[in-house]
């Protein structure tokens, strides 16, 4: 059967918290290459990629592939037992998936497996112009900053980009907040779209994946955001469609 081993269960911990919080099941696809999943919310809004590669694992086995159906909050509620200096190990049975944290004692979590029906979103081929990387903390700092003054669920923020700088900013009832950075990076045509606050904040929980972000941006276009593991051994990416402003 599947088994994995990872020193530092944050990773998959920091994934599975920006997922639990777009999607309530997911199918993980596991196979010799790694483990990988793609999933799309209800509303068709936000879709999630991730890619963990077998190198990241300081031990991994996977003689046949598996597909296993988890819910994520779940996974999320195990997840979240890590304790400093633990060490994870995943293996599954026939009916769940089994997570052992070993530390300073051994601890072991069995998950039941979900019945879902499922067929693998493929994500839309886009063409985008402009490719630029900004810090994460950069980039989360500014969701915070804009999260100050919103008032509603639905509380819009506009990304914009130029030849000189990356703009983030948002209009609420009492207040409005804006950021510029400059991305010192060739724009080849200035693009301007507007995203949902909540499903933005959504995406950048996952802020021990990667030290940068990578975001390609088009006017009213989905916005994606890469998020890169050092030594290409893991990815997590974000599409998520704009706001179209009337």
């Amino acid at each position: 059967m599947f088994k994995a081993e990872l020193n530092d269960p944050n990773i998959l911990k920091t994934s599975f918290d920006a997922i639990s919080s777009i999607v309530d099941e997911v199918q993980i696809q596991i196979d010799s290459e790694g483990i990988r999943l793609s999933t799309i919310d209800m509303s068709h809004i936000t879709f999630v990629h991730l890619e963990l590669k077998k190198e990241l694992f300081d031990e991994y086995e996977c003689p046949e592939p598996e597909k296993i159906n988890v819910d994520t909050e779940e996974l999320m509620k195990v997840l979240r037992r890590a304790r400093a200096g633990d060490s994870l190990i995943i293996t599954s049975d026939d009916t769940n998936l089994i997570l052992t944290f070993e530390g300073e004692a051994t601890r072991q979590f069995k998950i039941r497996l979900i019945d879902i029906e499922y067929e693998t979103p493929q994500p839309p081929e886009i063409g985008y112009e402009n490719e630029f990387e900004v810090p994460f903390s950069l980039l989360k700092d500014a969701i915070a900053d804009m999260d100050i003054f919103s008032d509603n669920l639905w509380q819009m923020i506009t990304f914009k980009v130029d030849e000189e700088k990356f703009i983030v900013s948002s209009t609420g009832e009492f207040g409005d907040a804006m950021i510029e950075y400059y991305h010192g990076e060739k724009i080849k045509e200035p693009a301007r779209s507007v995203y949902s606050l909540e499903k933005v904040k959504e995406m950048l929980r996952a802020d021990r994946f990667s030290e940068t972000a990578i975001i390609n941006l088009g006017n009213d276009m989905p916005l994606k955001l890469t998020l890169k593991m050092p030594n290409d051994e893991g990815e997590l990416s974000f599409l998520l469609a704009p706001r179209i402003e009337t």
